[in-house]
């Protein structure tokens, strides 16, 4: 990831049934804007914390983004994956994106 001196798209999942953080939830995170189809600009898992802390590999440019969780780990889950959609019209600040899982229910929103 990068070295913390630019913007960045960060996300902090938590498991709301059990109280704690989402460790190892693989987070993608896709560029929209250009020709032919979405591309795929970095994968990680969240750490014990939950969180990534960076998802960015190249300076943040204004554009359109998706961050997609595989949230499926059961193999009984209900939701397996979700993709949040978002514009980026301010590249020279950071975005959070948090997640909260519960069995039947998730909930996003944007962060500081």
């Amino acid at each position: 990831m990068t070295d913390g001196a630019g913007p960045t798209i960060s996300t902090h999942v938590l498991d709301t049934e059990l109280g704690l953080p989402a460790a190892d939830v693989r987070v993608t995170l896709y560029r929209l804007d250009v020709p032919n189809a979405p591309i795929r600009m970095t994968q990680a898992l969240t750490d014990g914390d939950g969180r990534v802390r960076d998802l960015l590999e190249r300076p943040l440019v204004a554009g359109d983004y998706r961050l997609e969780f595989d949230i499926g780990r059961a193999d009984d889950a209900f939701f397996r994956r979700l993709a949040v959609d978002f514009r980026i019209s301010d590249a020279s600040r950071s975005y959070h994106v948090p997640l909260l899982l519960a069995p039947y229910s998730m909930t996003t929103y944007r962060g500081s």
